[in-house]
């Protein structure tokens, strides 16, 4: 028995923000990270939707980056106090990721965060309120999937929280969010959607139905990301359209090796946090070359770049092919092809890489990557995307 869950409405195109008029409830709190948000007058007009809904509308702002457990509590304190039926979350991963927990927490007092990081168990919700979620990114598709990111800082480790009870009931698909996006953002957000689909479509646990999704997500961001780098807003919308296809896929399919590494390594480095984004488009192309040892995804991978049309006759030569593109993109958009180039400092690349390859190894997305790992190879192709060497093994 497998399952496939998606919000149960999703609405899109521009303007699409208006639908918040169509929540059904007496009280609302909104939350929300940085200040682009409130400086494009979004929250603003959210507010304004709600109310105009009937809702009683609170605010919870300033989730940061990489959200923390600390973040997760308080604004579970601030749900507590103020009882909401709606939990509207709008903004990048970080704000609705974040939102997700505090809804746990808020529903359920008593539950810890380490009963939360045990994946797919997390108790049944909905008991006081629902949730819509507002993305203003074109990666993450936290909007539609059944995943959360919080980051344990005293540990440096990023714990994927991972249960369809998380599943958005609304998702709202508004182009507008991301017209104004840095084109840093939208690179890194546009490769994570890249990495999304390519997982979910080689994963041990794709089906048709994730099948379909993922093609369809890889063809339109292999289409559009670039022109959306350069700021055509048709190519934008379309990738915000692409990445929540890739988050629809891998919320129903998981993820793989590529997301463990990311994880494992966001917060790990005194040099500087690794962006999610830009993590996964510099190990992607490796782990291609890892997992490409085995036969079947071998065959997967070269479907892929059959499909979006790159050259080749042998599957080897495909998958190469799709490799090959995956660092030309990274070149076109200004992302590093190594950790050494991403300013990564070697000593303690070299000090730390055996913990972080037994970390990654436990992360929950490495359970469905379609070829199985050991610490000691992860340890080598950690290796290898820090000098940029070849993956022979």
């Amino acid at each position: 028995m497998m399952r496939f869950t998606l919000p149960r409405d999703m609405y899109y195109g521009k303007g699409a923000l208006e639908d918040l008029k169509k929540l059904q409830g007496k009280k609302a709190i909104v939350v929300s990270g940085g200040h682009s948000m409130r400086k494009g007058g979004f929250l603003d007009r959210v507010e304004a939707y709600l109310k105009e809904a009937g809702m009683e509308v609170k605010f919870f702002e300033g989730v940061e980056p990489d959200p923390s457990v600390e973040t997760v509590m308080r604004g579970a304190q601030a749900m507590t106090e103020f009882q909401p039926d709606w939990i509207v979350a709008i903004g990048g991963g970080s704000p609705i990721d974040a939102a997700k927990a505090m809804w746990a927490f808020y529903e359920y007092p008593d539950t810890t965060f380490e009963d939360l990081i045990v994946p797919f168990n997390f108790p049944k919700l909905r008991t006081k309120a629902h949730f819509c979620a507002i993305p203003s990114t074109s990666g993450t598709a936290t909007e539609v999937t059944a995943f959360s990111v919080i980051t344990d800082y005293a540990k440096g480790i990023k714990y994927p929280l991972a249960d369809f009870e998380i599943t958005p009931d609304v998702a709202i698909l508004d182009p507008d969010l991301v017209a104004s996006l840095p084109v840093k953002q939208v690179a890194y957000t546009g490769m994570d959607a890249l990495t999304h689909a390519i997982e979910a479509y080689v994963s041990t646990l794709h089906t048709p139905f994730t099948d379909a999704l993922a093609i369809k997500a890889i063809e339109m961001v292999v289409d559009n990301l670039p022109a959306s780098y350069k700021c055509n807003m048709d190519a934008r919308e379309q990738m915000h359209y692409a990445q929540c296809l890739a988050g629809q896929a891998f919320s129903n399919a998981l993820l793989g090796i590529v997301h463990s590494m990311a994880h494992k390594t966001g917060a790990a480095f005194s040099t500087g946090h690794i962006p999610h984004g830009c993590a996964n488009a510099i190990y992607l192309p490796y782990v291609i070359k890892y997992n490409a040892h085995e036969p079947e995804a071998k065959r997967r991978y070269a479907d892929i770049a059959r499909r979006i049309g790159l050259g080749g006759v042998s599957e080897d030569s495909q998958v190469n092919a799709l490799c090959d593109l995956i660092s030309a993109y990274n070149t076109k958009l200004n992302i590093p092809h190594t950790l050494k180039e991403f300013g990564i400092d070697e000593a303690e690349f070299k000090e730390k890489v055996a913990t972080i390859a037994v970390n990654a190894v436990g992360d929950a997305c490495t359970g469905s990557n379609p070829r199985s790992i050991t610490p000691e190879q992860m340890e080598k192709l950690f290796t290898c995307t820090y000098y940029g060497t070849e993956v022979d093994f």
